[in-house]
């Protein structure tokens, strides 16, 4: 995905004129947690879902997993309601064992690739190799990652991968339930690591690329039905339409990678 330059109006396009399921005779509210990585997706894809079945979304956000109070793990614990999950496929799954999801509701929206950014203006680091992201990393003077899926792989595995876990500790830091791609604007961090789809929203930042594939960790990300869910249908009509044909270039000019191949024509 490297060369990604896209502006809000080409998020824009395409997200309109979505065939949607008929209205069904009751409007039902449903209640969505969302974490980063299918948030610019989903609030480009939510309206044409309102505006053709009737139903409303009241949405919060939360990264899939990690102790942060906005969490959804920790949110689903707390007792707060929800009908659809949208998080990482291994929060999920741990949501299903926790008894907070239900088994057999997941279904697989988009892939999605870790990228890096720097602050808007600052040099454009190499990170085309292996040997040139290493160095670039041990050169940098401030990291920040993500405390959700992408962050938990470049803390414990990524870094020492590469070699260098002892080097570049001391100088990253997790953030948590706030975007990295803010605190690189801000000058908080040098070098800033999330899902390219959390990182192309955000003013104030240049986006590098995705990170070399020998070191790359994909994420899948998914939809599920919460445990309890008040308005299933509703919900599973929802999960249909993030996961359909029609909703996949929107997915792709997001930064994703849809698991469902656009409709010919």
């Amino acid at each position: 995905m490297p060369g990604f330059a896209l502006g809000r109006r080409a998020l824009l396009m395409g997200a309109a004129g979505l065939p949607l399921a008929a209205r069904p005779a009751a409007a039902a509210e449903v209640r969505v947690m969302t974490s980063g990585g299918l948030t610019a997706a989903y609030r480009l894809l939510g309206p044409d879902f309102e505006r053709n079945t009737g139903n409303s979304l009241h949405t919060v956000q939360g990264a899939s997993m990690g102790a942060a109070p906005d969490a959804i793990p920790q949110r689903l614990s707390r007792g707060e309601p929800a009908d659809v999950l949208l998080l990482a496929a291994d929060g999920l799954e741990a949501l299903v064992a926790k008894g907070l999801a239900q088994p057999g509701s997941r279904v697989d929206v988009a892939r999605s690739l870790i990228g890096m950014a720097v602050r808007a203006g600052a040099p454009r680091p190499d990170i085309t190799t292996v040997d040139a992201f290493r160095q670039t990393l041990l050169n940098a003077k401030s990291i920040a990652y993500s405390a959700s899926a992408s962050g938990v792989y470049i803390e414990t595995e990524m870094f020492r991968r590469l070699g260098i876990h002892d080097q570049v500790m001391p100088k990253s830091r997790r953030i948590y339930s706030e975007r990295v791609g803010s605190v690189v604007a801000r000058g908080e961090a040098e070098i800033g690591f999330q899902q390219v789809s959390e990182l192309l929203p955000i003013e104030g930042i240049a986006y590098v690329g995705t990170i070399p594939e020998a070191v790359q960790e994909p994420t899948i990300f998914c939809a599920g039905l919460a445990m309890g869910a008040r308005e299933p249908e509703a919900a599973r009509a929802l999960i249909r339409f993030l996961a359909s044909p029609e909703a996949a270039p929107v997915l792709a000019r997001t930064g994703l990678e849809p698991m469902t191949a656009p409709r010919a024509g």
